[in-house]
């Protein structure tokens, strides 16, 4: 016998609530990430401040990979962070492979301003998550990794 209480729910219906969750969890995340580009610089748009983010998760790169891995296209790209150049965040240094190339990175002035703009959104999640058993923290980690297919990578 098994009292699981969802059980007798309609497989439909568990998807449709998981879809909801996902979209509010989606939801909110688009909202912390506005609050995080406004406390940023309110000067900037929030594409802007997704270059910035990228930059300072994965370092310096070229405006082609910055562009399809922020999924914005180059023109976009290229007038963002003439921006956010002018302003200090980000510099263009020619490319010690690639005499031709530029490769852009953050400056140190850039990199603080981030740290304190993502410290205001990790709050949040932090404050959500602050009554959570670290048995409960971990159990919902590795669903989110199975969720998102990072389980499944690992092992191929």
């Amino acid at each position: 016998m098994n009292d699981t209480p969802f059980k007798n729910e309609p497989r439909e219906k568990l998807e449709i609530e998981l879809g909801e969750q996902l979209n509010a969890l989606i939801s909110a995340s688009h909202a912390l990430n506005v609050r995080s580009a406004a406390k940023f610089d309110s000067s900037l748009q929030p594409a802007a401040f997704h270059i910035v983010r990228w930059l300072y998760s994965y370092g310096p790169t070229n405006a082609a990979t910055l562009a399809e891995s922020t999924a914005m296209d180059r023109s976009s790209v290229s007038r963002l962070v003439k921006q956010l150049q002018s302003l200090g965040y980000v510099s263009r240094e020619t490319s010690p492979n690639d005499g031709r190339g530029i490769v852009l990175s953050l400056t140190e002035y850039g990199q603080q301003k981030i740290i304190d703009a993502l410290k205001e959104k990790e709050s949040v999640f932090f404050e959500r998550i602050s009554d959570w058993k670290d048995e409960e923290l971990h159990d919902f980690t590795q669903m989110l990794k199975h969720f998102n297919g990072l389980n499944r990578r690992m092992r191929t």
